[in-house]
């Protein structure tokens, strides 16, 4: 497949797992903006030259992030049954949940109205609208079909399992969804590199990835002001000690010459505010750009 974003070609790469002398100075750098933080971060980046980056492997719990599986799944859903983004969803009140973030409940509260899976996509992913997210998980038919897509990519280390309304039940279910930093760069350099359904499609979710408006504070706050990303971000709330199960930032990162880079940034279980969290990922993104723009 080919895709151009603001005309210019994206390249991304596959993987390998040896460092070298300069990805040691990286995790030095890297290290020294996570110490004493009081929170789990794993990062994993994808860049050229066939190569992994990764710090504090592990699973992470993925928030929002799990959005972006189901984008893709509910592409592979339109593109095996020849159906177009302006397939229209019927949308009823009981399907706009209260008491969680849905710009599309704000803005219909009555609900009973149809609305195009280009416009839930784009209120799933740009805006991270969770009654939005749960609609699409409902229509192509749940999590197991996400989970049994991404596991049919021959993704492993992601696991979806949960809807937005389960992982709003308790705390503790805010831990369903699973990731590795790894297995997110991956999935998403599957999804820039190869035809895994129609160009329309791809280009559609390219785009709301880079409209995205939440998250602005994380990855790209270290990325230079015209560089362009893509990413989709995820946040969870606190427990009565205070603790945020994740914050998170999964993105792809074009670089002056046109080739890309995907970075995910994971944190888990922290006992920081969020400023500090969003700090953390967007220092994370600068030093990674600085090192990879230098080569």
């Amino acid at each position: 497949m080919k895709y151009f974003i603001v005309g210019v070609l994206i390249a991304c790469f596959a993987v390998t797992e040896a460092f070298s002398k300069e990805e040691r100075e990286l995790k030095m750098r890297i290290a020294s903006v996570l110490k004493e933080r009081k929170a789990t971060v794993g990062i994993a980046v994808l860049y050229g030259d066939n190569r992994l980056f990764e710090v504090n492997r592990g699973d992470y719990p993925m928030m929002s992030v799990c959005k972006f599986p189901l984008a893709l799944a509910v592409l592979d859903y339109l593109h095996k049954n020849n159906l177009s983004l302006d397939t229209e969803i019927f949308i009823r009140e009981s399907d706009l949940l209260p008491d969680t973030y849905s710009p599309l409940r704000d803005r219909h509260p009555q609900g009973n109205i149809k609305m195009s899976i280009q416009e839930l996509l784009s209120y799933t992913v740009s805006l991270s609208d969770n009654n939005a997210c749960d609609i699409l998980f409902g229509y192509i038919g749940g999590t197991k079909v996400v989970d049994d897509y991404i596991k049919r990519l021959g993704i492993s280390g992601m696991s979806v399992v949960a809807t937005e309304a389960v992982m709003h039940e308790s705390f503790e279910k805010q831990y369903c969804n699973t990731a590795t930093p790894s297995s997110a760069v991956l999935l998403l350099d599957k999804f820039l590199k190869e035809d895994l359904f129609r160009d329309e499609y791809g280009n559609y979710l390219r785009k709301i990835m880079i409209e995205t408006s939440t998250g602005n504070d994380k990855i790209k706050a270290g990325l230079p002001e015209r560089v362009v990303m893509g990413h989709k971000t995820g946040s969870s709330d606190r427990n009565v000690e205070g603790v945020k199960a994740g914050d998170n930032d999964l993105a792809f990162v074009q670089l002056p010459d046109g080739q890309c880079y995907c970075i995910a940034v994971f944190i888990r279980d922290s006992k920081e505010d969020d400023k500090t969290n969003a700090a953390i990922i967007a220092s994370v993104s600068k030093v990674v750009y600085d090192y990879i723009a230098k080569k």
